[in-house]
């Protein structure tokens, strides 16, 4: 399926503002960037880089005053994701290196914290992708998904004490279980089409059987029709935009995803 993404944002800088962001999705396996665009008002020196994730950054100092930032691009991406029931569990000695990081504690998915719970959730299921399947429908029955919830920036541990959050938080619990039981698991966040109500959106991949798999405990079934913009270890990793200095947050933000009926010309 062909999708226009985008996003604008507008801030109000007190003093000139060292920034990273993270907008640019990058063409892959499962998307290709057919068309991009990207404006900065007013315009400035930006310098991009690749992190060690593979995630496109932008450098940037956000001059005082008004400061706005506008994307868009169109995307051909899957209109469902690949699901593998019975995906076996991959012996940490038989890991890819660039998989290994994947494992580990981190400042949001204090995996060693949740050895024991994800052990009782998976009893009696099989290693791999099942026990994953596993972990979602916990997170699904015991953690409620709002998108209006007053918590936010939560670790998995505190996620799973409030009991409940938003994307990123249900991501993170996620996350944790699965390394918690030797299963890498890493932080995705993006676009997704239909999300109600509309915003960049964060879910988690786990690496069963050889591959990286989909999993979101936000959504009922399987769902397609995503865009991913970054991939990291847990959201700090993933942060959409980044500043150095003062508290800046967006005194407007939109964020938009369309079904296009034909390829872009």
């Amino acid at each position: 399926m062909w999708l226009r993404t985008g996003c604008e944002m507008t801030f109000d800088v007190d003093i000139p503002t060292p920034f990273i962001l993270m907008l640019r999705p990058r063409s892959g396996p499962h998307q290709w960037v057919a068309r991009e665009s990207y404006t900065l008002k007013p315009s400035v020196p930006v310098v991009e880089y690749t992190d060690s994730y593979g995630n496109l950054c932008q450098r940037l100092i956000a001059p005082q005053g008004e400061f706005s930032i506008r994307t868009s691009a169109d995307i051909l991406t899957a209109d469902g994701i690949n699901v593998c029931p019975g995906a076996p569990f991959v012996d940490v000695q038989d890991l890819p290196d660039a998989v290994l990081t994947y494992l580990l504690p981190t400042r949001y998915c204090e995996s060693d914290r949740f050895i024991d719970l994800g052990r009782k959730i998976v009893d009696g299921v099989a290693p791999g992708y099942d026990q994953v399947a596993a972990i979602v429908a916990w997170i699904r029955n015991n953690i409620r998904f709002n998108p209006d919830s007053l918590h936010f920036q939560l670790s998995a541990a505190e996620v799973n004490q409030q009991g409940e959050g938003v994307c990123r938080e249900l991501a993170h619990l996620g996350i944790a279980l699965c390394r918690g039981l030797c299963i890498p698991a890493r932080m995705v966040v993006g676009y997704l089409h239909e999300l109600e109500p509309m915003d960049f959106h964060a879910w988690f991949e786990a690496y069963v059987g050889g591959s990286w798999y989909t999993f979101d405990a936000t959504q009922a079934e399987p769902k397609g029709g995503r865009v991913t913009v970054a991939y990291g270890r847990d959201a700090a990793d993933v942060a959409i935009f980044t500043q150095f200095g003062p508290a800046l947050y967006p005194r407007e933000m939109s964020v938009r995803v369309e079904m296009l009926d034909s390829p872009p010309e």
